[in-house]
């Protein structure tokens, strides 16, 4: 499907924060996902995974939360990007976040060519913890957490109420994506995922692929594992087209 991309400017409590867009050619309006990055910004990863999302007949937007701190970053997958996205993911606050994704809602929601009563999320590392969080706090019909670290801890982004406590309020149907060889989220957190879904009885899927690390969906990185990836962005693109349409 031939696609359309440009930088957009989103509004958020008088603040300006830039996003990437990605969306069919043909203007007819479609659903909307929300693509939210790792801590290296909105790069050539996140760029590419939002056009893979409009390929698809979706119009993807990958907001940038590190707005506020660092806008604009782009950071590399190497230990200079690791450092400095790990000193702008720390002054991340959840409240700010959730404006963050409620802003970036409302600004699908105003274009012609999408469809503002469907929107979905899917996001990876940081990213993933935001799909998480977001789901939980905002209409979102249907979510895709990649290895999203820290959902199960005793606090949120910013010292605020945990996310993992906010479980309860989702409303779309969620899937966790989780390798069994990250060391950076023990199967125990993933465990405690799983349990809090099941319990609240949120429509839910999680997965946990055996020969995966952390970002093994990436494949500007090491990590990269190619059969978790492929049969992962299978899974996502069922949920999408289950829960959003076309």
């Amino acid at each position: 499907m031939e696609i359309k991309t440009e930088r957009v400017h989103v509004s958020v409590d008088g603040k300006t924060m830039g996003a990437y867009m990605a969306r069919p050619a043909d203007g007819t309006p479609r659903p909307g996902v929300l693509v939210y990055m790792e801590i290296f910004g909105v790069n050539a990863h996140i760029r590419d995974v939002a056009d893979r999302v409009a390929r698809e007949g979706y119009v993807a937007l990958a907001p940038d939360f590190f707005h506020r701190t660092g806008p604009g970053v782009e950071y590399g997958y190497d230990q200079t990007g690791m450092t400095e996205g790990i000193k702008l993911l720390g002054q991340l606050k959840a409240d700010e976040i959730v404006a963050d994704g409620r802003a970036a809602m409302s600004f699908l929601k105003r274009q012609n060519f999408a469809k503002g009563d469907k929107i979905g999320a899917m996001g990876f590392c940081v990213g993933g913890h935001v799909t998480y969080l977001t789901a939980c706090e905002l209409d979102i019909k249907a979510a895709a957490s990649f290895y999203g670290g820290g959902i199960a801890g005793a606090q949120g982004f910013g010292g605020q109420p945990s996310t993992i406590g906010r479980t309860s309020k989702i409303g779309g149907k969620i899937i966790c994506l989780y390798g069994a060889k990250d060391a950076h989220i023990p199967l125990t957190q993933v465990d405690a995922v799983r349990a809090e879904l099941e319990k609240n009885k949120i429509r839910h899927e999680v997965v946990v692929y055996p020969n995966a690390d952390h970002g093994f969906f990436c494949d500007q990185r090491a990590s990269y594992d190619k059969a978790s990836a492929e049969d992962a962005w299978a899974k996502v693109k069922k949920l999408f087209a289950e829960e959003l349409g076309k």
